[in-house]
């Protein structure tokens, strides 16, 4: 891995520096990217999907280089989901075989949802702890685990998946800011408004499909 960091040098040169901190050209394209992902999201559109792919690898490589392990292997979870996503979007099917559509879950999916994220995070933080030099380990992993069920929810269009991505989000800023990533810091902190809204357009869309 740290070879093919050095042969990506040129990708961590710094383009500016921010709060003290120097910002590459990795992070601006990773930014974004994500930003560009998070509107085609609202919008149901599927090129999010190959977004999502660009996105995630970039910021891979940024968090492993800041050993932000657990952050750093979600993206290469979310490269992987979000071929995964792409097919789901569009030739994806519901439970009673029609193409999906913005949907809710059932209470009894909510509960088991949680019920996952709270079980598998101080599992995953132990993990880190123990096998890695990561700073925060559970810090680093609640968004982890957290991100995995809101990508799964974003895939399969269950509007949730804007809930736990504000939650995420929230996390997120404070780890990263501890890492003086602030211009990752400053896209997290517009994704949580930007989630609200996912959350208010994809109830728009629930409407004409409950008529």
């Amino acid at each position: 891995m740290d070879t093919l960091l050095q042969l990506l040098h040129p990708l961590f040169t710094p383009a500016f520096e921010l709060l003290g901190s120097p910002i590459t050209w990795t992070e601006i394209l990773a930014f974004v990217l994500a930003v560009w992902m998070v509107i085609c999201n609202m919008r149901v559109n599927a090129l999010a999907w190959p977004l999502a792919l660009g996105s995630s690898l970039l910021y891979f490589l940024l968090f492993w280089d800041g050993k932000l392990y657990g952050e750093a292997s979600l993206q290469l979870v979310f490269a992987s989901l979000a071929l995964w996503g792409w097919w789901q979007w569009l030739r994806g099917r519901d439970e009673q075989g029609h193409k999906l559509r913005v949907r809710l879950m059932s209470p009894r999916s909510r509960w088991l949802a949680l019920l996952a994220v709270l079980a598998a995070w101080p599992l995953l933080g132990l993990l880190l702890d123990r096998q890695t030099d990561s700073p925060l380990p559970y810090w680093d992993a609640f968004p982890t685990v957290a991100s995995l069920l809101g990508q799964y929810l974003l895939g399969r269009k269950y509007q949730e998946n804007w809930g736990v991505w504000v939650l995420v989000n929230a996390v997120s800023v404070a780890l990263f800011a501890y890492k003086g990533y602030w211009l990752t810091v400053l896209l997290y902190a517009v994704f949580i408004p930007m989630s609200v809204a996912g959350w208010r357009a994809w109830q728009r869309q629930l409407a004409p499909a409950r008529a």
